[in-house]
């Protein structure tokens, strides 16, 4: 990128350094006909050179529109991993002058579509979605509609923009970290199969366990559980099993709460780490290891794509760390 004063890029750089003026920037930018072949090259290796990017917003703007609104759509609000989230894409979208509204579908694929054809009827025709399970091709019925799912591969859409965590890392990293310790016995709590980010994090639980030479034991992998008090029953019931496991990796942030009620209850101390932050993880005896990352990013790069859309599919992968605080440290039980 060139140098511009370590200041966003404008159409006014553009035709510097194109050497044009700012009306022909401007018709190129917005696609206006009747444009000379050669200069739609001078100002299009300009926007190159520089790094430019349209705002989306101030656009809408100039063109009389009103303020742009986002739509965010959500699993549920309720959860702290999507209210985190919903607030971190408030405050993105404000820095380009553009307002959010939020719906849950709250795990029904149906209340999601309702949402978004209701936003889109309504004049709301740029979403950032956190997908459900279900199939999403029939948004191809919607051209008009602009499109970022965050978290997750939308299911039926070969081509969507996505801002995704790097959940094979972070599956890895976890139970790498618990066979560190010294556990073979590692029980995978997991959510819903259909879910691209459920999936990798599976996937990323299985590599380091094969890296470490320790076959999986089936029967210490839970699927499809949501709710923390159905975990908490699904651990105890490992807890109880012959052979039970010594350390557990939890898919999200509501499996990571599960265990710790199931635990309250038990003379047992396994190991465990959970995936996504949560309030107060720090504050028990021992603190909750987390896979974490930086939410606040993953908002950005989602309004960013939003507001700047491309032909091309485009996605972008959100880094991930293991944090330290105890439960993860904890090791295996000594010989009886």
């Amino acid at each position: 990128m060139a140098d511009v004063g370590g200041r966003r890029p404008t159409m006014a750089d553009v035709a510097r350094h194109a050497g044009v003026s700012l009306k022909t920037v401007s018709r190129v930018v917005n696609q206006e006909p009747h444009v000379r072949d050669s200069l739609q090259q001078r100002v299009q290796a300009a926007i190159s050179a520089l790094g430019y990017r349209r705002n989306e917003a101030a656009a809408r703007l100039a063109r009389g529109a009103t303020m742009l609104t986002l739509g965010l759509v959500m699993e549920n609000i309720s959860n702290e991993f999507y209210s985190r989230l919903a607030a971190a894409v408030e405050s993105a979208a404000a820095g380009h002058e553009a307002l959010v509204v939020f719906g849950s579908y709250e795990e029904s694929a149906d209340k999601e579509r309702m949402l978004i054809e209701s936003m889109y009827a309504r004049g709301v025709d740029s979403l950032i979605v956190v997908p459900s399970a279900a199939d999403h091709a029939w948004l191809a019925a919607h051209p008009g509609l602009t499109t970022v799912f965050v978290d997750r591969v939308p299911p039926g859409l070969a081509a969507a923009d996505a801002v995704l965590l790097d959940d094979v890392y972070g599956g890895r990293a976890a139970t790498a970290h618990l066979l560190a310790r010294g556990h073979r016995r590692i029980a995978l709590i997991s959510d819903d199969d259909g879910v691209s980010s459920v999936r990798d994090r599976a996937t990323g639980y299985r590599a380091a366990l094969a890296e470490a030479g320790v076959t999986p034991d089936e029967r210490l992998v839970v699927r499809g559980v949501y709710e923390p008090s159905r975990v908490a029953g699904e651990v105890t019931r490992l807890l109880d099993l012959p052979a039970p496991p010594t350390a557990f990796f939890a898919t999200n942030n509501r499996a990571a709460i599960g265990i710790l009620q199931a635990l309250r209850e038990r003379p047992e101390r396994p190991a465990y780490v959970g995936f996504d932050d949560f309030a107060l993880a720090d504050v028990f005896n021992p603190g909750v290891t987390v896979v974490r990352y930086d939410t606040a990013r993953l908002a950005r790069a989602a309004v960013d794509l939003l507001l700047h859309p491309s032909p091309r599919a485009r996605r972008v992968k959100v880094p991930v760390e293991l944090v330290p605080r105890g439960s993860g440290e904890l090791p295996p039980p000594g010989p009886a």
